[in-house]
């Protein structure tokens, strides 16, 4: 895979692509799909500590036989966690887990608790070099609105349900004007909508003899937004990272864009509603 990279807002850089390892449970098949992506040139993978499978990400890192200064590592705040002192506790079980000295990217996964407090704690942990940089996952604009006001550092990432029939536009425009990456999970919508057959889609992947996984890509990376497909599978950990190859014309992604819906697929995203989620005993599929 060619390697390409954003730099983000403190100036740090980090690569377009990345593998993610949500719902990538088995110990054994999370740790062999990590280093399976690193063997065929992916430099980032993104883990969460609700996942739980920062120690299999962490076996993945030290056997991969790339040297850790190459690798960038994300992974996630849970948001029982947030909080000054439990922000600061709950790094360090994951860089224990991930046996790692720092991580490149750490993100509050939710918009919910003591998120100031926490974010506080994680300023300072950048300044210790426990971080990198310091970001979101799912925060709209009056979230990041309210984080920002009296915050030192401005998020350099907001990872997001993001895809063709989400596409988010006002929030990716907000997030441009503030610096702030846009970072896509879910970019393939965890296959809702038979979205690997689209007729629209698929007649771009023929035109370009490209797969559709490789046209969703191309289109999130003509936006300048960072793409973490989710797979176990070597094949096609291979095909995502290929993505690269396909140009798309601005007929390609004015056809694409058409395909917005206008909002989330995952009901459970929809209005932040804490009580929901909490009375759903709240799992976040696609995070």
């Amino acid at each position: 895979m060619e390697n390409k990279y954003f730099t983000l807002n403190n100036g740090v850089k980090m690569p377009c692509c990345g593998l993610g390892v949500f719902q990538n449970k088995d110990p054994k098949l999370c740790e062999k799909s990590v280093i399976c992506a690193i063997e065929n040139g992916y430099r980032m993978i993104d883990t969460a500590a609700v996942y739980g499978n920062e120690a299999a990400v962490g076996r993945a890192i030290k056997n991969c036989g790339v040297p850790r200064e190459e690798l960038f590592i994300t992974t996630k705040l849970w948001f029982a966690d947030c909080g000054y002192k439990k922000a600061k506790k709950a790094l360090e079980r994951s860089l224990k887990k991930l046996r790692l000295d720092y991580v490149d990217l750490y993100l509050i996964h939710e918009p919910y608790g003591w998120v100031k407090n926490a974010w506080r704690a994680m300023q300072e942990c950048v300044r210790e070099g426990k971080i990198r940089a310091i970001g979101v996952s799912n925060f709209g604009i009056k979230e990041l609105e309210n984080l920002i006001k009296g915050a030192e550092i401005v998020p350099a990432v907001n990872q997001i349900e993001l895809h063709p029939f989400y596409a988010r536009k006002e929030l990716i425009k907000y997030l441009e004007s503030r610096g702030i990456l846009p970072e896509a999970w879910a970019p393939f919508a965890e296959g809702k909508l038979d979205i690997f057959r689209n007729p629209v889609i698929c007649g771009i992947a023929e035109k370009h003899g490209c797969t559709a996984a490789q046209v969703i890509l191309a289109w999130l990376h003509a936006q300048g937004v960072a793409v973490i497909p989710k797979s176990s599978k070597p094949e096609r950990i291979r095909e995502n990272g290929e993505f690269f190859k396909v140009n798309l014309s601005d007929e390609d992604i004015v056809a694409i864009d058409s395909l917005d819906r206008g909002e989330s697929l995952f009901p459970w995203d929809k209005g932040y509603k804490v009580p929901l989620r909490k009375t759903l005993g709240f799992f976040h599929l696609g995070v």
